[in-house]
């Protein structure tokens, strides 16, 4: 029996404005930065920054997640697309087997933070010239709160999905757009005789003609969901340590709590996770490549926390 909490996920891409297609996983994007910026603000607000500053800061931040994100997952998880469409690693389309747009598909979390960390040390020393863990204390509170809405973007998407289950499972969801190879796009337009594929998907989730492709198609584990929902208790607990304690007096250490909390989450979900490749099958045992990228950042997080007393501020 079906439970009463699965259900069937067939969402079209975003609003069609005749002359443009506004994404929905752009908009998760937009608000993610949108919000990020309004906290930020709040907090230089308190600081006694200036505005000029924070512009600053938004658009050094910007860049670095687009660049940082979508060279970690080439470097990590598909390094080989440095030799075979080296276009493709910068550019939102493919040039082989022929030109395609895909729009920037394939973007690492892990790769988005070490991007931002390197600019934070470039605007600690010349524009906001504070501490370095000063500041990284500050900007991972937008940052959580950034991750929420980015996870949920990858849901809307159907990407980055988790691993097969059961529909009997309270969480359980069919992807009919997420899934690869017989049951990818191509094969789907394919089998449907369709040139469009949104009636395609709609056809295979609606005609009873199509159900055997439909039930062909796993119910999964909505990891994307699972890791927006346990951001919000990081971004819940880095904002009361901001906003409620003296935390924000002994630097690094809300940073360090960031890096713990919230790659634990990632290290846990990604059990649930579909594997995306990398470097994981030349290493031992049965972590994926997430798991080994989120360990290093756990450990300087845990450093970070017991030595924090260290750097408490005096005045």
């Amino acid at each position: 029996m079906t439970h009463a909490l699965s259900f069937v996920w067939n969402p079209h891409e975003g609003i069609d404005l005749g002359f443009f297609l506004l994404r929905y996983y752009s908009l998760m994007w937009v608000v993610a930065f949108g919000l990020g910026w309004y906290v930020m603000k709040n907090i230089f607000v308190r600081e006694g920054e200036s505005m000029e500053k924070l512009d600053k800061l938004f658009i050094y931040t910007i860049v670095a997640t687009m660049i940082g994100a979508r060279l970690g997952h080439v470097i990590f998880y598909q390094p080989e697309l440095f030799k075979e469409d080296f276009l493709n690693v910068f550019l939102p389309f493919r040039t082989t087997p022929k030109f395609e747009f895909t729009g920037f598909a394939g973007l690492a979390s892990h790769g988005a933070a070490i991007a931002i960390i390197l600019v934070i040390f470039y605007y600690s020393k010349k524009i906001i010239k504070r501490p370095v863990l000063w500041m990284l204390d500050r900007i991972v509170i937008p940052v959580t709160l950034g991750g929420i809405f980015i996870r949920i973007g990858n849901f809307i998407n159907s990407e980055i999905l988790g691993r097969e289950t059961t529909a009997d499972v309270a969480t359980a969801v069919k992807f009919i757009r997420g899934e690869e190879g017989e049951l990818g796009r191509r094969a789907i337009m394919k089998a449907t005789e369709q040139t469009d594929y949104n009636k395609a998907y709609d056809l295979v989730q609606h005609d009873p003609k199509y159900a055997d492709i439909f039930n062909a198609i796993p119910y999964r584990h909505p990891a994307q969901l699972y890791e927006a929902f346990c951001y919000i208790f990081v971004f819940a607990i880095v904002y009361y340590m901001y906003w409620k304690t003296d935390s924000r007096k002994q630097h690094g250490l809300i940073f360090g709590v960031f890096l713990v909390l919230l790659w634990t989450v990632r290290f846990v979900v990604e059990f649930v996770k579909e594997s995306q490749k990398g470097f994981e099958k030349y290493l031992p045992g049965d972590l994926l490549t997430g798991q080994w990228l989120s360990i290093p950042f756990i450990l300087v997080g845990l450093y970070l926390i017991f030595t924090a007393k260290k750097r408490t501020e005096t005045l």
